[in-house]
């Protein structure tokens, strides 16, 4: 199936490791160009690295007011076009209600939150008609993951904030996307495991819980998301797509 991926740029933020860099790493795969953003110049360049020419790293934080615009120029300076963006932060601290600080709520806010509201506002102004905005979320979108207060408080939000936007910049043949990982054997999932003490009993129990019975691979959820910013998924938009081995259990 050819996704009519070929020379289309996309941005992919949070992408030195993990989620947005296997989204990276696909999308790539299939021929289009990725701008990829790590914390620092060099995390950025070590990414971008071995997927060769149609890579480009830029040091970038999202809760900086000034990285969206920033980040579309550079696509449109190395690759000459700006096609779509995929959202992807790093998970917020973990802990409980009574537990995380204002201080924490704070800084997750700005990063996770208000961040990704503004990469997404300044791509819908820049899009044209057959752009996607893509988001990195969780299945707490859906339910409370224990541990995670501040998660749970915040990617909800984003969920809503991303369906209203869909209404607003579809008339435009602009799509939004979100996309929703359940347990994906990433460095982040290796640290919620290891907050139980028994980090291979944790994996274990909540392989059990998964009707495919294992944690998914990162590279299952870059084919997921490289599908869903892709022009073969033109009619799909305004929703939450689990990549989770069937863990939520609702329809």
């Amino acid at each position: 199936m050819d996704l009519g991926l070929t020379d289309r740029t996309y941005i992919v933020t949070g992408a030195t490791r993990g989620l947005g860099f296997a989204t990276a790493r696909e999308l790539i795969a299939d021929g289009a160009n990725v701008v990829l953003t790590g914390r620092t110049e060099e995390s950025a360049a070590e990414a971008a690295a071995p997927l060769g020419d149609r890579a480009l790293g830029v040091a970038a934080d999202n809760a900086d007011p000034d990285a969206a615009a920033r980040l579309v120029a550079a696509a449109r300076e190395r690759f000459g076009r700006f096609d779509g963006i995929m959202i992807s932060v790093g998970g917020p601290p973990p802990g409980s209600a009574a537990d995380n600080s204002d201080e924490q709520w704070q800084s997750a806010f700005e990063a996770v939150f208000l961040g990704a509201v503004r990469l997404a506002r300044t791509a819908a102004a820049e899009l044209d008609e057959g752009g996607v905005i893509g988001f990195v979320l969780s299945g707490s979108v859906y339910e409370p993951i224990g541990g995670l207060t501040i998660s749970n408080g915040l990617r909800p939000g984003l969920a809503g904030f991303a369906k209203s936007l869909s209404n607003e910049v579809g008339p435009r043949g602009i799509r939004v996307v979100g996309v929703l990982p359940g347990r994906i054997a990433t460095d982040r999932m290796t640290q919620l495991d290891a907050l139980s003490g028994d980090p291979e009993g944790s994996r274990a129990r909540n392989s059990a819980s998964i009707p495919l019975g294992r944690y998914g691979n990162p590279e299952e959820f870059g084919r997921a998301a490289a599908f869903l910013l892709s022009p073969a998924a033109s009619y799909i938009t305004g929703v939450m797509v689990p990549v989770d081995g069937g863990a939520r259990h609702g329809f």
